[in-house]
């Protein structure tokens, strides 16, 4: 295993193996949210995508394993996350994952623009809560110097005309992300809820908006995470471990 880390790292597997991803112990870990947020993007062969954020590079990866011939490249503020990122492209054979190092507030010159972006900000507001004991951890889950609105901003910025916006976050933050959208000239937003299981509210959201687009807001019907036994729900199943896609304009319910 790679030592030259200033954190221990672990050899985890996401997509039922068809993705290998080093990460940290101790700082943040790639769960379901970014295999979730790479299923919701609808790019093909040949596109341009951006990853904001990238961290380790999970959803970039993913992203890759499941569609073939897809360019992604990777903006990421933290310097050991932007190695940790291009060792997992290596990892993956991924020739066409190329991470950049830098801050979404003031991106590179050159960067961009892109047929699709791609996001998992920060879930903590600043100032609200105590965040991680872990600098990493930290950085990847409160806002820093740049809060959601911001995110969704350089997101726009850097999409090409009739590009995509994907985004997964917290549902009780859905009225802060869709007043970020707006005067973006971002349209046709779909909002799909992700339910831990049948019957609760939803935990997060996976929200899609189209630059250039006219076409009104949709509610899909969602994707539940887990049956009433605690285990993935089929359509989770095939998604997670299967490399499906997330539609966002059609249902994924059911356990």
């Amino acid at each position: 295993m790679p030592t030259e880390f200033p954190f221990t790292l672990t050899d985890d597997r996401l997509l039922d193996g068809r993705v290998r991803l080093f990460q940290p112990q101790d700082g943040y870990r790639a769960a379901v949210d970014p295999v979730l947020l790479a299923a919701a993007v609808h790019a093909g062969p040949g596109e341009s995508v951006l990853d904001l954020g990238c961290g380790a590079g999970a959803a970039a990866l993913c992203l890759m394993a499941r569609i073939g011939g897809v360019r992604v490249t990777g903006l990421e503020i933290q310097p050991d996350m932007v190695r940790l990122a291009r060792m997992n492209a290596q990892a993956n054979a991924a020739a066409d994952f190329t991470v950049v190092e830098g801050s979404i507030a003031a991106p590179p010159p050159g960067l961009g623009p892109f047929d699709h972006v791609m996001t998992n900000p920060p879930y903590g507001a600043a100032g609200r809560g105590t965040p991680p004991p872990v600098a990493g951890k930290a950085v990847a889950h409160v806002e820093g110097e740049s809060d959601l609105r911001a995110w969704i901003k350089a997101a726009a910025k850097l999409l090409k005309p009739k590009g995509s916006l994907t985004l997964i976050h917290r549902a009780d933050r859905l009225d802060e992300i869709l007043a970020a959208l707006s005067g973006r000239g971002l349209g046709a937003i779909h909002i799909l809820p992700l339910w831990p299981k049948a019957g609760r509210s939803a935990g997060r959201v996976v929200v899609s908006a189209r630059k250039g687009s006219k076409a009104p807001l949709e509610v899909l019907p969602g994707l539940v995470l887990h049956g009433d036994n605690g285990a993935y729900s089929r359509a989770a199943e095939a998604i997670l471990r299967g490399a499906g896609a997330l539609s966002c304009s059609g249902s994924q319910g059911g356990a």
